[in-house]
């Protein structure tokens, strides 16, 4: 890390900027091994680039190169610093490709905030089909909790977040539901309703019972303790944990059961079992929402490719 003493914002916008110019030039200098071919190649002569390579070796207060009849070589201390410039060079290049590509429309980068569920239900065949119809998009995906959905998104932080919600995700965003399931429950390989194909609201409310937390996930606790409430059963909470997959955990270790959506079968460990409430329970497990204040490169066209794989009926036209 280069670290220089600046008097003031001023001072050290300006030399900031003259810095990188000198780190494109010692670059050139180290791999031409002569100031003469380093300054044809930067398209300059040779004083300049030397008075340049001077100043930088009193900003730094190391010398970079050791200067011959022979040629130019680098000093132990120039050479400990050409991996970083080459790699700032790099960068560099990478950063002008990108900017270019966006700006032509050509590429884009979309940061995808998705809650654990979503990354293992949806989200690999979506991404998948995005590799093939927009393989110039770059996805970036970000594990988050549904609390961290909206304000992901209203920050610019997030373009895309896959979390659960049932109805408006609030002011300035828009959304659609991806998928829907029907409640489960999860039981230990030796509960009595793990042999019995379906098990009674009212069994679960005398059981303990796991679930998670209302602090990670408001409205997908709300939504199964009011659709519980509507068929008269009140829960007993035993354990608020972050995630469906701990809550499967959680009754793997048999320290209660837990609601789950059905399609969490396919993450059960060997010792518990999905059993079928015999009161049906269909709820959004997932839906996707976006900010209509923030701009993305193709977004919308990432968003119509994830309505053609969902389900007729679930995206509206």
């Amino acid at each position: 890390m280069i670290a220089l003493a600046y008097e003031n914002e001023r001072d050290m916008r300006q030399i900031d900027f003259r810095l990188n110019r000198q780190l494109w030039m010692f670059l050139a200098v180290a791999e031409e091994g002569h100031f003469g071919r380093a300054a044809e190649r930067l398209g300059m002569t040779q004083p300049p680039l030397s008075e340049h390579i001077k100043t930088l070796e009193t900003a730094l207060g190391v010398g970079l190169f050791d200067r011959s009849r022979r040629g130019t070589r680098l000093t132990a201390a120039g050479a400990a610093l050409l991996p970083a410039v080459r790699r700032f060079a790099d960068q560099a290049m990478d950063l002008e490709l990108t900017v270019r590509e966006v700006a032509a429309g050509q590429s884009g980068i979309l940061n995808v905030g998705a809650i654990t569920s979503a990354m293992t239900d949806m989200i690999p065949q979506w991404m998948e089909r995005l590799r093939e119809q927009l393989p110039q998009l770059t996805v970036s995906i970000h594990e988050i909790d549904s609390v961290e959905a909206a304000p992901g998104l209203r920050s610019g932080a997030l373009d895309l977040a896959f979390y659960r919600l049932d109805g408006s995700p609030g002011d300035g965003l828009e959304s659609f539901p991806v998928t829907y399931d029907t409640l489960c429950v999860a039981v230990p390989i030796d509960h009595r309703a793990a042999h019995l194909g379906q098990m009674p609201l009212a069994d679960v409310a005398n059981s303990p019972l796991i679930m998670s937390a209302r602090a990670v996930s408001p409205v997908y606790f709300d939504s199964i303790v009011s659709a519980c409430r509507r068929h008269g059963v009140s829960l007993r909470i035993l354990h608020e944990v972050r995630s469906i997959s701990s809550q499967l955990a959680y009754v793997s270790c048999g320290q209660g059961i837990a609601i789950v959506p059905g399609t969490m079968e396919r993450l059960a460990p060997e010792n518990v079992r999905i059993v079928p409430l015999v009161e049906e329970i269909s709820i959004v497990t997932t839906a996707v929402a976006w900010s209509t204040e923030t701009h993305a490169p193709l977004k919308d066209q990432a968003l119509d490719v994830l309505k053609g794989l969902i389900p007729k009926g679930n995206v509206e036209p």
